[in-house]
């Protein structure tokens, strides 16, 4: 990790200190984008949900198992595929698993790096719908990181745009989106909407 030059990170009023794994770990989860690279092929479903309890908790062997299973059922997997190794899993299955390892250690933040970009539409609306069910459920805060500004628009509530490493643009996504500032900005929703984002536009973007 790259310590940070400046600025502040609070999660629940305490400060992310550079070099304190532990609480950041415990707190803040990610999603990867590619799930058939990010999970372990040589471990079963198990061993991939044990690890992270066995690393950064107390819980004995019999509330490892049963916080797993909780949370397979939380991602809509069945207590049985905690056999299975990752290469028998459906793709959309294996991104719930990919979720699942983000939720073991019930987190405030989960980072997705264009955690359904490799996802059909269908899969993609089942994992939006399950993502954000959970937000309401856990209270879990997500930052997803993604070029696919209609997407952002269905499930954000803040919106940054970020280009060549600098921030760009930030605000609310209804403001970002209706009024864009950066030329990167209008790009982006030119390329999905192929038009500005009027109000009629956004009515029929549903």
């Amino acid at each position: 990790m790259i310590e940070p030059t400046s600025g502040e990170l609070l999660i629940d009023d305490h400060p992310l200190k550079y070099g304190d794994y532990s609480f950041r770990s415990q707190r803040i989860r990610m999603i990867f984008q590619d799930p058939s690279t990010s999970l372990n092929p040589r471990q079963r479903i198990s061993q991939i949900l044990d690890f992270p309890l066995r690393l950064n908790t107390d819980l004995e062997p019999e509330q490892r198992r049963k916080q797993i299973v909780e949370t397979m059922r939380m991602v809509g997997l069945l207590p049985d595929h905690v056999s299975y190794y990752p290469h028998m899993l459906a793709p959309g299955q294996k991104q719930r698993l990919g979720l699942a390892r983000a939720l073991i250690l019930r987190p405030k933040v989960i980072i997705a790096d264009e955690a359904l970009a490799s996802l059909d539409m269908s899969m993609r609306s089942q994992l939006i719908n399950l993502m954000l069910e959970l937000q309401e459920k856990q209270g879990i805060s997500y930052i997803y990181v993604t070029q696919h500004i209609g997407m952002m628009k269905h499930i954000s509530d803040q919106v940054l745009v970020m280009h060549q490493g600098e921030v760009v643009e930030r605000g609310s996504t209804a403001d970002v989106l209706a009024s864009p500032l950066h030329e990167l900005t209008r790009r982006l929703i030119a390329g999905h909407f192929g038009e500005a984002l009027t109000a009629d536009a956004w009515r029929k973007d549903r």
